[in-house]
Parts: structure tokens; sequence; C-alpha cells
């Protein structure tokens, strides 16, 4: 019995797309269970040492076992948590702040620049479905955005401008 061509290469097709895998970078969503991510551990539980003298309850407010990821990396760092306080600019950051946003800043910029990034990327994931082999979906939809950091560099260093933090030229 003689197995057509066409049934071989469709079977190699199959058994090679069988063989690709999703790396961290996928960029379509993993499905509506849970982030794993977004668990975070409390700490522990403490008995007060007075109990005549407790703290009046806040309803809404942070309970003092909730974790606080950006506080405790802040002072892991050794910097002070206090700096964390929304609203509160730093006076060294205030004219940065201000230059930033003299043009005015519009209060939904992630809601806006998520929804141009799921445009951006469903556009570009037209003819990304069908792959025979595993590639980097996220470089393939961001090539043309990406930055080569050699080229400016060189660019800019051709131009004159003191680039001290950036690695030498390879030749």
């Amino acid at each position: 019995m003689r197995i057509p061509l066409g049934a071989i290469i469709l079977i190699g097709l199959v058994v090679v797309a069988g063989c690709s895998k999703r790396g961290l970078r996928d960029l379509q969503p993993g499905g509506p269970g849970p982030d794993e991510f977004m668990l975070l551990p409390n700490q522990p539980l403490t008995a007060p040492k007075d109990y005549q003298v407790l703290p009046a309850p806040t309803p809404g407010g942070a309970n003092l076992v909730d974790p606080h990821p950006k506080a405790d990396a802040v002072v892991a760092l050794g910097g002070k948590a206090s700096a964390l306080t929304p609203g509160d600019i730093p006076a060294s950051d205030g004219a940065l702040v201000t230059q930033v946003s003299r043009y005015g800043v519009p209060a939904n910029t992630r809601v806006a620049l998520a929804e141009t990034d799921a445009k951006f990327r469903k556009k570009q994931s037209v003819m990304t479905r069908i792959r025979l082999f595993p590639v980097d979906r996220y470089e393939q939809a961001y090539r043309r955005e990406a930055l080569n950091p050699f080229d400016k560099t060189n660019r800019f260093r051709r131009s004159g401008i003191s680039t001290p933090s950036s690695r030498p030229a390879i030749k």
C-alpha cells in the first residue's frame, strides 16, 4: 500500500505543530482562571499589647496584616515607606512633574493605552495564529516598535553626544 505524499506532509506538520511551546510572553489571555501573581500572603497575626487601647475600626481601610509589597520593597532597599503616600510629590520631583504635565494629564490614560494596545496586538496577530515552529509572539508584534540600542548609541556618538553609560562601540 502506497501512502500519498500529501498525507505524509500533513502528518509531519501536525507532529511539528504539537511540539510548539507557549512562552511567557504569549500575548493571548490564559483563560478566566485566577492570576497566581495577584495572590499575596498576609503578614502573621499578632496580639495587641493592650486590649484596653485598641484602634478605632476603619470601614474600607487597610488591615494591619494586609501585604504592602511596594512599601516592603522600598524599605528593603533602604528607603522610607512613607515616600509612597499617594498624591504626595517629593520637592525634588516637583519641577519634573510640572514639566511633564504642562499640557494636561488625561484621567483615563491607562484605559486608553490598554485599548490602543489591544487593537494594535489584534491587528498584528492576524497572520501569526498559524505557526509551524515556536516563535516569540511578543517580539513579532512589537518588532517595528522596538529600538536597537546599539544603533541609537552609535548615532549619538557620531553626532558628538557623550554616551558615558553605554558600552564601547563594537568594531
